[in-house]
């Protein structure tokens, strides 16, 4: 896979991992979406205004998860700067942005969920630590190789049906 086109394949597996999340109803209106939008903004600037220089802007609809910024890029989580900015802009941080911590039913979902994608052909996929994002492609080697991306892909689509509530991944 070319280098350009490796982000996207990230982005996608981002949007597998929360697909079915969204429709929560938008009983806030478009005041909430634009608290929202406004809200990581600031966070974003914030964490790059804090060391984190390639730390990205949110979407159109403001949506900015720790899962969406860390996949398919070059920043380190486990980096001083990251903590450093990360506690800096805690305050701004958008809701959804870290997950919150699992409940001990999410992190054992999230276990299988690890488990099934490596009997399903990603062998180096490690388990979800608790307050980690669950995919981080940074830490799957094998997801830098030709067909790593697509292999993990069908893993994530096979052994994510059906989970999303199971690994609390819900209104996220």
């Amino acid at each position: 896979m070319s280098s350009k086109l490796w982000p996207l394949a990230a982005l996608a597996l981002v949007a597998l991992v929360g697909a079915g999340c969204g429709g929560n109803g938008d009983s806030g209106g478009g005041n909430a979406a634009a608290a929202t939008q406004g809200k990581a903004v600031k966070f974003a600037q914030c964490m790059r205004e804090n060391g984190v220089s390639q730390f990205p802007d949110p979407d159109a609809s403001g949506q900015l998860t720790i899962d969406g910024v860390l996949n398919g890029s070059s920043i380190d989580s486990d980096s001083p700067a990251w903590r450093q900015a990360i506690d800096a802009c805690k305050d701004l941080q958008p809701p959804g942005f870290t997950g919150e911590e699992r409940s001990a039913g999410e992190q054992d979902a999230a276990l299988q969920f690890a488990q099934c994608i490596r009997e399903n052909g990603v062998p180096d996929f490690p388990d979800p630590a608790a307050g980690q994002p669950l995919v981080d492609t940074n830490r799957i080697p094998s997801a830098s190789t030709d067909q790593g991306m697509s292999i993990l892909n069908a893993a994530m689509q096979k052994c994510g049906q059906g989970r999303s509530g199971a690994l609390g991944l819900q209104g996220q």
